[in-house]
C-alpha cells in the first residue's frame, strides 16, 4: 500500500498511512534516542560506581593494574564523548520532532519557544493531531473531459485579427443586404421594449437622481400604461423601485402591482442593481439579486424570468450561471468588444447558450441574446444606421433639449407620411433580423433616464403606435409589430423554434467563457476601472466579509435564543441594521459605484453609506457575540446604551484607514478577549491585538499561558510612536469553525512567554536615525547591496539589500530557492487627444520602473511568532510578513501595500512579480472569486487589451510551480511576459476619458491593498499543466483565500464594574465540514409582514472545485471530503432542525421539504440555497 502511494496514488487511505508512518517514525526516533540515552547513562553509572567504590577495591583483592584504569579512563572519555553527540543527537531530535508536528496551538507545559539551529523560531504546539483526507473522486472534476461548446471565447479571441475595418453606415460591422420576399411565408415579429435606464448613483448621487428624475418615470409610468393596455415597459434596478413603493400611496401600490401582474410593465433581473460584473465578488452578487427578488416577492409577489443587463462594461461567466440558479430562463448583454459584435453578427451567434466551461453536460446553459450594435441608445437599437434609427427617438423632436447628431432630426407621425416612415423604420427592422436565427426581432426603446416627462410617453407612444398600426394593417409588409417586453420577446423566440421556455432552440450555439476586456471603438479597452478607486474597493470586501459574519451570528444567535426559550430578551430589531447593510453593500455593486466611476461627490455618498453600515454590522456581530459566549444565558441583559463588547477597530471618517482599538490593561485583573472566525473551518493563525502595556500575558479560557510577540508601533519611517504607549501583542490561537472563543490578557510582571520582536533598521546613512521606546530592542546598520532573508519553519525569504524588496522564496521541502522578485513599476498616459480616465487605461507605451532619488527605509523584524520586512518609499511602504504557524496562515505571504500617490500627476502604480516560472503567454484570472478564467496574453491586442479583473486571484504556472496571488480587494492585472505577474494598485488621472463622468481620478486615498502570495509545487507524477477552457485552485489555494477575506474579528470585552459574567467558547457546528464546502451565508429570511426576521433562514453553499495535482501540506485542522455529501441536520451544536428545503439561488422557487436526517449533495463548483427552521 505505502508503495502504492509512492507511486503517486494519492487517495485518502494514502494519506492517512502517511500521516501514520510519520506518527510512527517520530516514535520511533523519540523511543530511539531515549533507549540509547538510558543505555548510555546506565553504562556511565556502572564505571563511575566501579571507580569511585573504595569497597568494592578492597574486597576485589586490592589495586587495580595501572594498564586497567588508563584503559577504563579511556572508556569514560569515549563515554563521556558518546554522551555529548547523544545529547547532541536528542537535540536535533527534538527540532525534528517540533518540525515535524504541524499541527496544534501551543501548550501549556511551560516549554518555552526556543530557536533551532537554523535560526527559525520553533514553538511548542498542543500537538493536537490533524488529518487531511481527500477522495480521489473528488479530484476528478479538475481532470475530467469538458463538454465541447460551439464557441469557446479563448478560441474566438486567437481566432480575430481585431483589425476594426469601416464598415460603411454600421461603422463597426459590416453591409447588411436581404432579398425583399424572405417574409412572405413568415412574417418578421417585431418587439419594441420600452425602457430607461437608471444609474443608482453615477453623475448624481443615488438619492438626488429619485427626487430629480425617477420618482417622475414611476408617477408618469402608472398614468401612462393605464392609458392604453397595448403598452409595455422594463424596469431592473429595485432600489429605486422600492424608493418610489415606499413613499406610493395604497392606491398607487395597488395599480403599479395590477401592471405588473398583468404583464405591462415587466421587472427584469430583479437585482437591487444591474450590477458590475468585473470587480464585483460572488458573495455580493448574490446577495444584491436575492435583496432585489425578496423585496419583490414580499411586495409585489412577482418572479423575474429575463435579465437584462445593458450597461456593465464587460460581461462575466458567472452571472449566467447565478442567474440560471436563480430560475431565471434567458438574458441580454450589450457591452461587448466591437470585435466580437461584428464576429457573431456574421455568423449570426449573437443568440447562444452560455454554458459553465466546467460543466460536463449542459445543466448550466442559459439563453443569451447580445445586442449587436455600438449601445443600448435608440440610435444604435432600431438596425445598423443610427442616422435613420435616431429618427424613430420622437424625445428628439424639433424643440426639444436632445437632438440628433446626424443633421436628420425625428418627424411627427402623420397620415401624411405614415407610409414614408413605416417602409424606412421596417428596412432597419429587416436588416437587423438578418444578424439572428429567427424571424423575431428585438427592437429597445430608451436611454438613460429616459421617460421622466409625460411629454416623451407620448411622443414616443403615439408615434410608434401609428407606426405599427400602419405594418400590421398592410399584410405586404409582411410584419407583426407592437410594443413588448424582453420575456414577450424571449416567449416568441421559442415559441418560433418549438421549444420550451429556456430551452436550446435547434442549431444554435453553445458558448463558453467570458466577454472581457471591453472596447467600445478603436483600441479604447475599459480596463482602467478594474482598479479606479481602490480605497473604495477594498472598503466594499470588508463591508461584506462583516455582513456576511453578521448573517452567520445573527442567525446563530436568534435560533439559540429560540431554543432556550429567551427570544424575547434577544435584539431581534437589529436585523433592521442587517437590512440597511445588505442595501448598503447592494448598492455599491452598482456599475459605476465598486467600478470607481462616479463623481467625487457621489463617491463621498457612496462611502458614508459604507461606513454607517459596517458600523451597524459591527453592532450586529457584537450583539449576537454577547449572547453567544455568555456561559450562564440566565444572566443575559442586553443594553442597547451599554455595548458589552468593544469593536475591533474604529473608521474616523468614511475616507479613513481603520484604527485598531487599545486594549488598556491594568493591574486590577484581566481583561477579556472574544475572537471571531468566520471561516467554515477551525483556524489556526496569528492574531494581533494593540495594548497599553509591554508586560502582557495572555492565557486561553482553560488557563494556558500562551506565548506572546511584541511588536513596536511606528510614528514614521525610522520612530517608533511614543505619544501613548502603545505596542502590538501577536500570539497564536486555534479558533472553532464559524465560532467565537474566550482569552484572558493581564499586565503581569512575570512573563517569560512573552518576547520581543528584534527590529533592524536598514538606513542609508545620510543623516537618519533611529528612535527607540523602551522596551523594544532597536538595532539600526547602514544598509549594504548583500541580500538579507527572514525565515520560519516552513519558508524563507530573500531581500535586495538595495531595495528592501522580495527577491526569492524558498519552501521548507524545496532544495533550492525561486526566483520572486518584486518590482514597482509606473504608466503613464498617452499624449495624443485620447487619455486614459476612470474607465479608460490608454498608457504612453511600457511601464517605467519607480525611482526616487532617495534610497528606502527597510525595517526587518524578526520573532518567534512572525517576522516581516517594511520597505519605505515615497509613494508607497511594502510590507512582507510571514508567519511561524503550522497549516495554511504558515504558507503564504502576507503582502500589504500602501499605497498614496496624492502627489502624481497622471500616474499609475503597479506591482510587478517576475519570476523563473515558464508560464509563457498563459495566466489565470478569477472570475468574481467564484472561478478562474485561463488568459492568454495576445501580441496583436495593444497592451491595455491584456489586462483583465482580479477580483480575488491571479496565478501562473509551468509543470513545476504556481504561483498565485491571492487578493483582498478586486484590481486590474496581467502577465505582459512570461514568468511575471503585474497588478495596478492606483491610479491619479488628470481628465475624464470622454465616457460622460466630466472628471478625471483625483480624489485618491491613502489605500491598503492586501495580498497573500502562495508558491505551491506540482506533486511528482502530476506535471500537466492545464491546457484549455478551465483550471482550479488547489485546496490549500481556496483556504488561504478564504483566510485573507475573512479576518479573525478580536472583539475586546468592555470592563464592568459589577465585574463580568463567566464567559465560554461558542463552537456552533458539532464536526467539520467538508473542507472543499464553502458557507457562501446563512441568512435570517425576511418576516411576511414586519421589520424582523422569519423562523426561516437561508443557509448558501458553494462546493469548490480542486486541482489536487498540487502538493497538499497539512492544513492545521482537520481536513476531509465527502464527495459532496452533507449532513444538515446534527450540523449545528444544540439547535434542532425542523425544515430542510431546497430552494433556489435567491429563495424564491421551493421544492418539496427533504426528510430533517436528510444528506444534501452538492457537484463541484455547485451553488445550493436551503431554507431551513432551526430552533
Amino acid at each position: 500500500m505505502l508503495r502504492l502511494c509512492q507511486r503517486g496514488h494519492r487517495s485518502d487511505i494514502c494519506l492517512i498511512l502517511e500521516c501514520f508512518e510519520m506518527k510512527l517514525k517520530k516514535q520511533v526516533t523519540v523511543c530511539g534516542g531515549a533507549i540509547f540515552c538510558v543505555a548510555v547513562f546506565s553504562l556511565y553509572l556502572m564505571l563511575d560506581r566501579v571507580q569511585h567504590d573504595p569497597a568494592r577495591r578492597q574486597n576485589g583483592g586490592g589495586n587495580f593494574p595501572r594498564s586497567q584504569i588508563s584503559v577504563l579512563q579511556n572508556r569514560i572519555e569515549q563515554l563521556e564523548q558518546l554522551l555529548e553527540e547523544n545529547h547532541q543527537i536528542i537535540s536535533h531530535i527534538k527540532d525534528s520532532v517540533l518540525e515535524l508536528t504541524d499541527t496544534g496551538a501551543v501548550s501549556p507545559s511551560g516549554q518555552l519557544p526556543f530557536r533551532s539551529a537554523n535560526g527559525s523560531w520553533v514553538l511548542p504546539f498542543d500537538g493536537r493531531p490533524t488529518f487531511l483526507s481527500v477522495k480521489p473522486q473528488d479530484c476528478q472534476f479538475a481532470q475530467g473531459r469538458r463538454g465541447q461548446t460551439d464557441l469557446q471565447m479563448l478560441d474566438v479571441y486567437s481566432l480575430l485579427k481585431f483589425d476594426n475595418v469601416d464598415g460603411g453606415v454600421w461603422k463597426q460591422g459590416f453591409e447588411i443586404t436581404y432579398e425583399p420576399g424572405e417574409w412572405d411565408n413568415d412574417p418578421l415579429q417585431v418587439f419594441v421594449v420600452p425602457h430607461s435606464h437608471n444609474d443608482p448613483g453615477w453623475i448624481k448621487t443615488f438619492d438626488k437622481y429619485y427626487t430629480d428624475q425617477t420618482q417622475h418615470i414611476f408617477n408618469n409610468m402608472l398614468v401612462k400604461l393605464t392609458e392604453d393596455p397595448r403598452r409595455k415597459f422594463i424596469w431592473s434596478e429595485i432600489s429605486f423601485f422600492a424608493k418610489w413603493w415606499e413613499s406610493a400611496d395604497m392606491h398607487k401600490q395597488e395599480a403599479m402591482r395590477k401592471l405588473i401582474l398583468g404583464g405591462q410593465l415587466e421587472m427584469v433581473t430583479g437585482g437591487w442593481v444591474m450590477s458590475d460584473e468585473a470587480n464585483v465578488h460572488y458573495f455580493a452578487m448574490i446577495d444584491q439579486l436575492i435583496e432585489g427578488h425578496q423585496w419583490l416577492e414580499k411586495n409585489v409577489g412577482v418572479t423575474p424570468r429575463s435579465g437584462w443587463a445593458v450597461d456593465p462594461f464587460g460581461h462575466s461567466a458567472t452571472m449566467p450561471y447565478l442567474l440560471k440558479r436563480a430560475n431565471l430562463t434567458s438574458m441580454l448583454i450589450q457591452r461587448v468588444h466591437y470585435s466580437i459584435k461584428k464576429h457573431f453578427a456574421s455568423s449570426r451567434s449573437l443568440e447562444f447558450m452560455w454554458r459553465q466551461a466546467w460543466d460536463q453536460k449542459s445543466s448550466t446553459d442559459i439563453f443569451c441574446h447580445m445586442m449587436p450594435f455600438y449601445s443600448y441608445d435608440v440610435p444604435h437599437t432600431c438596425g445598423p444606421d443610427p442616422k435613420i434609427c435616431c429618427q424613430f427617438d420622437f424625445k428628439r423632436l424639433p424643440g426639444g433639449r436632445v437632438n440628433c447628431p446626424w443633421k436628420v432630426p425625428p418627424r411627427a407621425v402623420v397620415e401624411a407620411n405614415v407610409a414614408e416612415r413605416a417602409h424606412l423604420l421596417l428596412d432597419q427592422y429587416r436588416k437587423k433580423s438578418k444578424l439572428f436565427r429567427s424571424k423575431v426581432v428585438l427592437v429597445p426603446l430608451g436611454d438613460d433616464f429616459r421617460y421622466d416627462k409625460a411629454l416623451e410617453w407620448d411622443q414616443q407612444y403615439l408615434n410608434y403606435q401609428r407606426l405599427f398600426d400602419y405594418m400590421n394593417s398592410h399584410p405586404e409588409m409582411h410584419v407583426q409589430a407592437q410594443f413588448g417586453t424582453l420575456t414577450d420577446y424571449f416567449t416568441a423566440v421559442y415559441k418560433a423554434n418549438n421549444v420550451p421556455q429556456g430551452a436550446r432552440p435547434p442549431d444554435y450555439p453553445v458558448l463558453s467563457g467570458d466577454f472581457f476586456a471591453y472596447a467600445d471603438r478603436e483600441d479604447h479597452y475599459w480596463s482602467g476601472y478594474y482598479t479606479s478607486r481602490p480605497f473604495y474597493k477594498s472598503m466594499d470586501r470588508v463591508l461584506e466579509s462583516h455582513l456576511r459574519g453578521a448573517e452567520i451570528l445573527f442567525s446563530l444567535a436568534v435560533a439559540h435564543a429560540r431554543h432556550t426559550g429567551m427570544e424575547g430578551r434577544y435584539p431581534t430589531s437589529d436585523y433592521t441594521l442587517l437590512t440597511d447593510a445588505r442595501r448598503a453593500v447592494a448598492l455599491f455593486q452598482h456599475h459605476d459605484a465598486i467600478t470607481g466611476t462616479a463623481k467625487e461627490n457621489v463617491v463621498i455618498d457612496y462611502g458614508n453609506r459604507l461606513l454607517h453600515s459596517l458600523q451597524g454590522l459591527k453592532r450586529v456581530i457584537i450583539n449576537a457575540a454577547h449572547f453567544l459566549v455568555m456561559k450562564n444565558k440566565d444572566v443575559y441583559r442586553f443594553y442597547q446604551t451599554e455595548p458589552f463588547l468593544e469593536t475591533d477597530d474604529r473608521r474616523a471618517t468614511q475616507d479613513s484607514l481603520p484604527q485598531r482599538t487599545l486594549i488598556e490593561l491594568d493591574q486590577s485583573g484581566p481583561r477579556y478577549l472574544v475572537l471571531f472566525n468566520p471561516v467554515e473551518q477551525d483556524r489556526l493563525c496569528v492574531v494581533t491585538v494593540l495594548v497599553n502595556s509591554a508586560r502582557v500575558r495572555v492565557l486561553t479560557e482553560d488557563g494556558q499561558t500562551l506565548p506572546v510577540q511584541l511588536s513596536a508601533q511606528w510614528s514614521s519611517a525610522s520612530q517608533m510612536s511614543a505619544e501613548v504607549f502603545q505596542v502590538c501583542a501577536s500570539f497564536m490561537v486555534r479558533l472553532p469553525a464559524l465560532g467565537l472563543a474566550v482569552f484572558h490578557l493581564y499586565d503581569s510582571a512575570d512573563t517569560p512567554m512573552t518576547l520581543r520582536s528584534e527590529t533592524l533598521l536598514r538606513l542609508s546613512g545620510r543623516g537618519q536615525t533611529a528612535h527607540a521606546v523602551d522596551p523594544l530592542p532597536l538595532r539600526s546598520q547602514t544598509a549594504d547591496p548583500q541580500p538579507f532573508y527572514i525565515a520560519t519553519q516552513s519558508l524563507t525569504l530573500g531581500f535586495s539589500g538595495t531595495t528592501g524588496l522580495l527577491e526569492s522564496i524558498r519552501r521548507k521541502d524545496d532544495p533550492q530557492e525561486l526566483k520572486v522578485q518584486i518590482q514597482f513599476v509606473t504608466y503613464g498616459t498617452r499624449s495624443s487627444k485620447d487619455k486614459s480616465g476612470a474607465y479608460l487605461f490608454l498608457p504612453d507605451g511600457k511601464a517605467k520602473p519607480y525611482s526616487q532619488k532617495e534610497p528606502p527605509v527597510v525595517r526587518v523584524v524578526e520573532g518567534p511568532l512572525f517576522s516581516e520586512v517594511v520597505s519605505l518609499y515615497q509613494h508607497f511602504q511594502q510590507t512582507i510578513c510571514i508567519h511561524n504557524v503550522p497549516g495554511v496562515d504558515g504558507l503564504s505571504l502576507d503582502v500589504t501595500t500602501m499605497v498614496d500617490i496624492r502627489e502624481q500627476s497622471n500616474k499609475e502604480l503597479a506591482m510587478r512579480l517576475v519570476t523563473d516560472i515558464q508560464s509563457d503567454d498563459t495566466f489565470y484570472t478569477d472570475l468574481n472569486g467564484f472561478q478562474m478564467q485561463p488568459r492568454r496574453r495576445l501580441l496583436k491586442l495593444p497592451l491595455q487589451a491584456n489586462f483583465y479583473p482580479m477580483p480575488s486571484q491571479a496565478y501562473i504556472q509551468d509543470s513545476q510551480h504556481r504561483l498565485t496571488l491571492h487578493s483582498a480587494q478586486a484590481l486590474g492585472a496581467t502577465s505582459l511576459e512570461s514568468g511575471q505577474l503585474e497588478v495596478i494598485l492606483d491610479r491619479r488621472l488628470m481628465q475624464d476619458d470622454n465616457r460622460g463622468l466630466g472628471q478625471g481620478l483625483k480624489d485618491n486615498k491613502k489605500t491598503a491593498n492586501r495580498f497573500r502570495l502562495l508558491l505551491e509545487s506540482r506533486s511528482t507524477g502530476n506535471k500537466v499543466v492545464d491546457s484549455g477552457p478551465t483550471s482550479f485552485p488547489s485546496l490549500l489555494s481556496h483556504l488561504t483565500s478564504a483566510t485573507l477575506n475573512h479576518e479573525v474579528l478580536a472583539l475586546p470585552v468592555l470592563p464592568k464594574k459589577r465585574g463580568i459574567p463567566p464567559l465560554h467558547t461558542f463552537a456552533p457546528l458539532t464536526g467539520a465540514l467538508p473542507c472543499d464546502f464553502h458557507v457562501i451565508n446563512l441568512r435570517s429570511i425576511q418576516h411576511q409582514d414586519t421589520h424582523s426576521p422569519s423562523p426561516y433562514t437561508a443557509l448558501i453553499l458553494h462546493r469548490k472545485g480542486l486541482d489536487c495535482g498540487l502538493e497538499t501540506p497539512n492544513p492545521g485542522f482537520n481536513c476531509t471530503t465527502t464527495e459532496g455529501q452533507l449532513g444538515l441536520s446534527s450540523l449545528f451544536r444544540n439547535l434542532d432542525l425542523q425544515l430542510l428545503q431546497p430552494v433556489s439561488l435567491s429563495l424564491m422557487y421551493s421544492s418539496p421539504p427533504m426528510a430533517n436526517d436528510s444528506s444534501v449533495s452538492l457537484e463541484p463548483m455547485e451553488i445550493s440555497a436551503f431554507r431551513l427552521k432551526l430552533r
